[in-house]
C-alpha cells in the first residue's frame, strides 16, 4: 500500500535535486574565468518506482514514480579534443623555441648593418686597396693594419656572443628538466589525492581539472601520453581515476612510464661531463636518463602489465637524441639549437662554419703575405696569428705600417721594394672562390650563412603561426565543450529556481491534501 506521505517525499527529492543543480551552476559562474576549469553538470535520474519488482510487490495497476535524485556531478569534457590540443601544444612549444633561438641569433650576426662581419670585411678589403693604390703611404699601410683588427675582433666579438646565447639555452634546458620533474611530481600528488577518495564514491573534478591543466603544461615540454587506471572499491561511475603518464621513444616497442600513480620518475638532460647547465664546456647532448630512484616501484620488474598500451617502466634508462619524435616540445627544440651528436645544432653549426671561414681567411691571407717583402727589404711574415685559426681567438701580428709585405719577388730591387705586387695578389683573394668554403668566396660564403639563417627564420615563424593556429582552433573547440557560457548558466539557473519553485508549490498542494484529511475528516456539519 503506498504511503500516505508519499508525495510529500516525492517533492521532497525534487527539492533537493533542483538545489543541488543550482548549488553546482553557482559554482560554474563562480568559476567562469578559472584557469582551466571545466564546465560541470548533475546528472539526473528517475528513483526507483513503486512498487519495486517482487514476488510479494502489493498488486495495483499501474507503477507510481517516487521522484528523483542526483546520479552524480559530472563535468563535461571531451577526451578526444583533450588529445588534439595536446598535440598541437607538442608542436607550438618547439617552433616558439625554435623561433626564440633564431631570433636571437638573428640580433647577434645582425646584417645587413653598419657594425657586422661583413662591413668589417669590406672595410678591410678597402684598406687594402688603398695600399695597392699607395703601397709606400705608411698611413694607408696602418689603416690596412686597423681595419684588419676590427674585422678580427668581430669575429671574436661575434663567436662570444654566440656562445653566450648557447650558454643559456643550456641553462634553460636544465630550467626546462626541473619543470618537467616538477609536473611529473604534481601530477603524481594530485593522483594520489584522488586515488585516497574516489573509492568511496567521491567524484573530485576540480582535482581532475587541476591534473589536466599539469598534463597541458607537460606536453609542451615532452609529448606524452595518458592512460586512465580505474582506482577501484566503490567509486562512481564517472570518476576517471588516476592517471598514468607515458613516453614512447622513437623506435621503441612500448613506452616508457613516467607517472603511474602516486609514483613518478625523473629525467635529466646530460652531456659527456654530466647534466647540461649552461656552464663550460658546452658540450652537446647526449642522452636524456630517465630515474625511478627513490620510488616504491624502482624494486617492480618491468613491465606493469595493468596497462592496456604494454608501458613499462624505464629504470635508470638513457636515450639519445635518436630516440626524440621530431619537431615536438621545448625540450627537443631547446637540444636542437644547444647542440647534439658533434657540431649538429644551430648554434655549433654557426660557429663550426664561423671557424671555417677564420681558418680559411687566416691560412690564405698568410700564405700570400709570406710570399712579399716589407719596406725594409725582408720576406714577409704571418699577417694573421697562424695559431688563431678560429673565430674565438683570431688575432693581427703585424703592428708596425713597414712590416706589410707588399712588394713581390720578381721586382725585388733596392728602388722596387714599395711596389704593390704582393699586395694586389692579396686583394685579389676578395673574389677568388674557395673550395673548402662550399666554392663560395670569403663574403658569399658568410652571405650563404645569414640567408640560411633567414630561411629558418621564417620557416620558424610560419610553422609557429600554423601551429599556433591550428591550437587556438582545437582550443575553441573544447572551450565550446567545456568552458562555462554565462548566458548557458543564467538559462539553467532560471529553469531550475522555477523547478524549484514547482516542487515547493507541489509541497503545498500535498500539504493541503493531508490537511484536509487530518483535521477535517468526522466533522460533517460543523
Amino acid at each position: 500500500m503506498r504511503s500516505t506521505f508519499m508525495g510529500l517525499e516525492i517533492n521532497k527529492s525534487g527539492l533537493f535535486l533542483q538545489q543541488s543543480a543550482l548549488y553546482t551552476t553557482g559554482h560554474n559562474i563562480a568559476n567562469a574565468n578559472t584557469l582551466g576549469y571545466s564546465r560541470q553538470r548533475v546528472n539526473m535520474q528517475a528513483l526507483p518506482g513503486y512498487p519495486s519488482p517482487g514476488l510479494n510487490s502489493p498488486k495495483m495497476p499501474g507503477h507510481l514514480g517516487t521522484g528523483a535524485e542526483a546520479h552524480s556531478v559530472q563535468r563535461v569534457r571531451d577526451e578526444f579534443i583533450d588529445r588534439q590540443y595536446r598535440q598541437e601544444t607538442n608542436k607550438l612549444g618547439y617552433w616558439e623555441e625554435q623561433t626564440k633561438a633564431i631570433e636571437q641569433m638573428e640580433d647577434i650576426l645582425s646584417e645587413p648593418s653598419e657594425f657586422g662581419i661583413n662591413k668589417s670585411f669590406d672595410n678591410f678589403w678597402q684598406a687594402m686597396q688603398d695600399v695597392v693604390t699607395n703601397p709606400k703611404d705608411t698611413a694607408a699601410r696602418q689603416v690596412l693594419i686597423a681595419k684588419a683588427r676590427a674585422l678580427a675582433e668581430s669575429f671574436n666579438y661575434t663567436d662570444k656572443q654566440l656562445k653566450t646565447i648557447q650558454s643559456n639555452i643550456g641553462a634553460q634546458i636544465e630550467a626546462d628538466t626541473n619543470t618537467v620533474n616538477s609536473l611529473l611530481r604534481q601530477i603524481a600528488d594530485i593522483n594520489r589525492q584522488i586515488m585516497a577518495v574516489e573509492p568511496n564514491g567521491y567524484v573530485t573534478n576540480d582535482l581532475y581539472d587541476a591534473r589536466d591543466v599539469l598534463v597541458d603544461r607537460l606536453n609542451e615540454y615532452l609529448p606524452v601520453q595518458v592512460e586512465r587506471v580505474p582506482s577501484g572499491g566503490n567509486a562512481s561511475p564517472v570518476s576517471e581515476g588516476s592517471l598514468t603518464i607515458t613516453y614512447r621513444p622513437v623506435g621503441s616497442a612500448e613506452p616508457i612510464i613516467l607517472v603511474h600513480g602516486k609514483e613518478f620518475a625523473e629525467i635529466s638532460i646530460n652531456n659527456a661531463s654530466g647534466k647540461i647547465n649552461g656552464t663550460e664546456p658546452l658540450e652537446p647532448f647526449t642522452e636524456m636518463l630517465v630515474d625511478w630512484k627513490g620510488s616504491a616501484l624502482a624494486d617492480i620488474v618491468p613491465p606493469i602489465d595493468k596497462l592496456n598500451s604494454g608501458a613499462v617502466l624505464a629504470i635508470n634508462e638513457s636515450y639519445d637524441y635518436s630516440t626524440f619524435e621530431s619537431g615536438k616540445g621545448k625540450l627537443l627544440s631547446n637540444i636542437n639549437s644547444y647542440g647534439h651528436s658533434g657540431n649538429q645544432g644551430l648554434y655549433p653549426e654557426a660557429i663550426a662554419n664561423l671557424n671555417a671561414l677564420v681558418e680559411e681567411f687566416v691560412t690564405v691571407i698568410n700564405n700570400q703575405h709570406r710570399l712579399g717583402i716589407d719596406l725594409d727589404g725582408n720576406l714577409g711574415d704571418d699577417f694573421f696569428d697562424p695559431a688563431g685559426i678560429t673565430a674565438a681567438t683570431i688575432r693581427v701580428l703585424i703592428t708596425e705600417a713597414d712590416k706589410i709585405a707588399a712588394s713581390d719577388t720578381s721586382n725585388n730591387t733596392d728602388g722596387e721594394k714599395g711596389n704593390n705586387g704582393n699586395i694586389l695578389e692579396m686583394a685579389r683573394l676578395q673574389t677568388e672562390v674557395r673550395t673548402n668554403l662550399k666554392n663560395g668566396t670569403f663574403q658569399s660564403f658568410y652571405k650563404s650563412m645569414i640567408g640560411d639563417l633567414g630561411v629558418k627564420g621564417q620557416e620558424s615563424i610560419r610553422n609557429e603561426y600554423n601551429s599556433g593556429t591550428l591550437r587556438l582552433s582545437v582550443e575553441n573547440k573544447r572551450a565550446a565543450m567545456s568552458s562555462v557560457s554565462l548566458d548557458e548558466e543564467m538559462t539553467n539557473m532560471i529553469m531550475f529556481q522555477q523547478a524549484y519553485n514547482a516542487n515547493a508549490r507541489m509541497i503545498t498542494v500535498v500539504d493541503e491534501t493531508l490537511d484536509k484529511i487530518i483535521n477535517g475528516m468526522g466533522r460533517v456539519g460543523l
